[in-house]
């Protein structure tokens, strides 16, 4: 039988650090992984997580299962972050899940189960396991237009009209904010557009948010999908902790379904445990207690939101800083969006070959359709990616 299984292509990313590990330059700068690191290249344990752990081997008593869907202290806590007062409480059905990958899968299960026949129509470009999950659920997708690469914009015209086409039932997969791969977020004005979209096309929004707290702040990166969880009538939310939490392997997420019904919710919650049970039973509690717990901790609350700030505001001057350095370079405005765009990552606008000239000829690893994490620069590596970008575009 295994002779017999099929080939997938292996993933680009994963390729790349492969790569990188076996480069034997000492100067090399690996701008691909989608992780946050610090100035030292380092992928730190924040402080917040590193006392709730020590606080946790303390009073933890047992390892056994929590429920299907996972604490309930977790549940609260996660969608008092995610949704604020946008809506009430007992109109969210949620569960924890391995991670807003797990999320993600789950939502799309959720869609296939209840309309098999529901288009997911997500931005181009996306996260690329967006479309490997669906491709391999089976889930019809189709893309809309997003990203304006040569403005560094989004295509929101493009986006619209191609949403106007949708037919009532499908799914919208929105970015909640940080938009991966690009860094290009929607506007207020633009999320309203999109809401009055969505309610005239009777389409059911999905967003994923990944990266609350990377952007203009943990309010702020949330007002979008506030807006939308409270003007339509249904809406499914997969959100994670892995980066503005720093808990990666400990696989922590969280899937919420909100209607406006609150009828809807004992029907919706007894659906997603299900998906739970049938895919892993018990989603895992580690990092979700972490998390708990430092949402429900006063001084571990304040600390969390001090650190992710500096996280936040040390991204954004990388993102200056590169901007200033090219345009001083090249002399022209070409890469300013840069500075424009929030949260971790940036697509520059090269081809291919020339990401393969960065590597090949600089030691600069970026993803072939040119996304950079701008986390995996520091203030001295900069300059020396400026200097490649410029050469490699001939300027």
């Amino acid at each position: 039988m295994f002779s017999d299984l099929p080939t997938h292509a292996p993933d680009k990313i994963l390729q790349l650090m492969q790569m990188f590990r076996e480069d034997t330059r000492t100067d090399k700068i690996d701008l691909g992984v989608g992780v946050y690191k610090n100035a030292e290249g380092q992928t730190p344990v924040m402080r917040a997580i590193k006392a709730a752990e020590k606080k946790l081997w303390e009073v933890e008593t047992t390892k056994s299962y929590v429920a299907l869907a996972g604490a309930p202290d977790y549940n609260d806590a996660m969608v008092k972050l995610v949704l604020g007062d946008a809506v009430a409480r007992d109109q969210v059905a949620s569960v924890a899940t391995p991670g807003g990958t797990g999320a993600v899968r789950q939502s799309f299960e959720l869609v296939k189960m209840v309309n098999p026949d529901a288009t997911v129509w997500y931005s181009n470009p996306t996260w690329g396991n967006h479309v490997s999950i669906l491709k391999y659920l089976g889930v019809a997708n189709k893309a809309y237009r997003y990203f304006d690469a040569a403005s560094g914009t989004v295509d929101f015209d493009g986006m619209i009209a191609d949403l106007n086409s949708a037919k009532p039932g499908d799914v919208v997969l929105l970015h909640g904010c940080c938009h991966n791969p690009t860094g290009a977020n929607l506007t207020a004005e633009q999320w309203q557009t999109v809401v009055d979209t969505l309610l005239a096309k009777e389409l059911l929004p999905m967003i994923d948010v990944a990266y609350q707290g990377f952007g203009d702040g943990l309010e702020e990166d949330a007002a979008g999908l506030r807006l939308v969880a409270s003007s339509v009538p249904e809406t499914l939310i997969a959100a994670s902790c892995s980066k503005n939490f720093g808990v990666y392997r400990e696989r922590t997420g969280i899937l919420m379904a909100v209607s406006a019904d609150k009828g809807k919710v004992g029907p919706a919650q007894a659906n997603l445990a299900y998906l739970n049970r049938q895919n892993y039973s018990f989603p895992p509690d580690h990092g979700a207690r972490l998390v708990s717990m430092i949402l429900t901790d006063d001084a571990l609350l304040a600390d969390w939101k001090a650190e992710l700030e500096e996280v936040r505001l040390g991204m954004l001057e990388l993102r200056q800083q590169l901007a200033d350095e090219l345009r001083r370079l090249t002399n022209t405005d070409r890469f300013d969006f840069i500075a424009r765009h929030r949260g971790m990552f940036s697509m520059l606008g090269l081809t291919e070959d020339q990401i393969v000239t960065l590597r090949e000829e600089h030691g600069i690893y970026a993803v072939s359709d040119s996304r950079i994490n701008i986390a995996g620069l520091n203030t001295k590596t900069v300059p020396i990616l400026a200097k490649a970008v410029a050469e490699v575009v001939g300027v």
